[in-house]
């Protein structure tokens, strides 16, 4: 007996049609119109939208004084059925044991939706070089690098990137980077407090978008000559789109994504009374309305190939977490909830507002993201074989988001207020199902890891590229 899910509408990336859809034994069986009922148990969907669970690209689970896998099931409720952490390296050891220690010790059993790593760099000695032919097959095909954060164990210099990159690519495995020039903004921050900036919006005046615009721009000439496809990360600025799509219009193979907060979220949140923007500090720095036109026109047209949630849910909220800075802007620390929310945001005030459409929201949202991480089509795709990672969605639902209906572990919402227009009526992962619109009904800690596969979408043109 298997599970069949009949009179929805199916949307895939490139299409959307009326279907019946079998599951059996965790996979799709069939897709197909009038499947027979059988002695299969029956969801009726009418009148609503079939999707690929959500594949979020970009979540933070622990490695910034944030809430770990314990509150994942936050990413169900939404509608996300696979998560991909950045799995941080440990001072002093390798970023392939870390992987393993991160993802045997604070995931398996712990995770309730499925999830996947990336590798994140965060000691910078040389040694790395002589790891990157190992790290395939131990599961990493995506490593992390930050140009921000000079000081900490997260900066990496140009140099030693540059020199990964000339290995990354003989390996098929992406670059992805946080592009931001932490030179500028050290001064920028000695400047602001010199001048006696205390306020959250002191973030956004340190962390402009030039140093966003200059860093991508220079990670894109060192991509180049290093001649290794590269994902950049987070992008929030038009000049950052920009310079990606030249790169792109010149034939190389440079991809990147941006998140939920940057299209919806502008500075006049940080610039809220009684040090309530300080909710929405995260780098890159929230930007100007007109920089999230920008960022929605470059999802729209491919530039920018998905939208991640950067979810990074600090511990201790913003009572005891964001207000250690109440007086030090410099001291607030990053990171907005977001994971849960993702799609609800991504639909009212994509989709809804005729920004995107709902083939491009299964591409931004479930498709790309699951193909830059190398898990497509075993997730992001309903089709047969696949993963039973389902999502029916009811878009006739109206509301308001607000934490007092979140999963995500803390005492705000990012999106707190914000009308939603649309829910995850059913979510399936692996066929069983975990939540039921807007509450998590599956048993916790039933996630599974997905071992990702080299050479993903970022070396499509790559490839091609080199053969003319």
């Amino acid at each position: 007996m298997g599970l069949l899910i009949k009179n929805g509408t199916i949307v895939s990336s490139t299409a959307e049609y009326q279907a019946d859809l079998l599951i059996e034994d965790e996979k799709i069986k069939e897709i197909a119109v009038n499947i027979p009922e059988g002695d299969h148990e029956v969801v009726d969907a009418a009148g609503k939208y079939i999707f690929p669970g959500g594949v979020d690209e970009h979540v933070h689970m622990g490695p910034f004084d944030s809430y770990g896998f314990e509150t994942s099931h936050a990413a169900l409720v939404g509608g996300t059925t696979t998560i991909v952490d950045f799995a941080p390296q440990d001072q002093g050891d390798t970023v392939i044991n870390s992987f393993h220690r991160h993802k045997d010790e604070k995931a398996k059993g712990i995770a309730s939706p499925d999830f996947s790593f990336h590798g994140m760099v965060m000691d910078t000695s040389e040694a790395l070089l002589d790891e990157i032919p190992k790290m395939v097959e131990n599961g990493i095909v995506n490593l992390k690098f930050f140009m921000a954060y000079n000081g900490t164990p997260f900066h990496v210099e140009d140099d030693l990137i540059f020199k990964a990159m000339q290995i990354c690519k003989d390996y098929g495995i992406t670059p992805w980077v946080h592009c931001e020039n932490g030179d500028m903004i050290e001064v920028l921050k000695e400047e602001a407090v010199k001048n006696g900036v205390t306020k959250p919006i002191g973030h956004y005046l340190s962390s402009p978008p030039t140093v966003e615009d200059e860093a991508v721009q220079r990670l894109i000439y060192l991509a180049k000559l290093a001649d290794c496809p590269v994902f950049i990360v987070h992008n929030t600025t038009e000049g950052a789109c920009e310079n990606i799509k030249r790169a792109q219009d010149q034939g190389q193979p440079v991809y990147g994504e941006t998140c939920t907060h940057y299209l919806t979220i502008d500075t006049s949140f940080l610039e809220k009374e009684n040090f309530e923007g300080a909710k929405w500090v995260c780098g890159p720095a929230i930007r100007p309305k007109e920089h999230l036109e920008a960022v929605w026109k470059a999802v729209k047209d491919g530039t920018l190939m998905g939208i991640g949630s950067d979810h990074a849910a600090c511990v201790g909220g913003f009572e005891k977490a964001k207000k250690r800075g109440i007086d030090d802007f410099t001291k607030i620390p990053n990171g907005v909830p977001g994971m849960q929310d993702r799609l609800n945001m991504v639909w009212t005030q994509g989709v809804e507002k005729g920004r995107i459409n709902r083939q491009d929201f299964v591409r931004l949202c479930m498709e790309n993201p699951a193909k830059v991480c190398g898990i497509y089509p075993q997730k992001g795709a309903l089709l047969p074989g696949s993963d039973a990672d389902v999502l029916i969605w009811d878009p006739n639902y109206e509301g308001t988001i607000s934490v007092e209906n979140s999963y995500e572990g803390t005492d705000y919402n990012t999106f707190e207020g914000f009308p939603q227009k649309g829910i995850a009526d059913k979510v399936f992962l692996r066929g069983h199902l975990m939540a039921e619109r807007g509450k998590l009904v599956g048993e916790k800690g039933q996630g599974q890891y997905v071992k990702p596969q080299p050479y993903t979408v970022c070396y499509s043109n790559y490839h091609q590229k080199k053969a003319e």
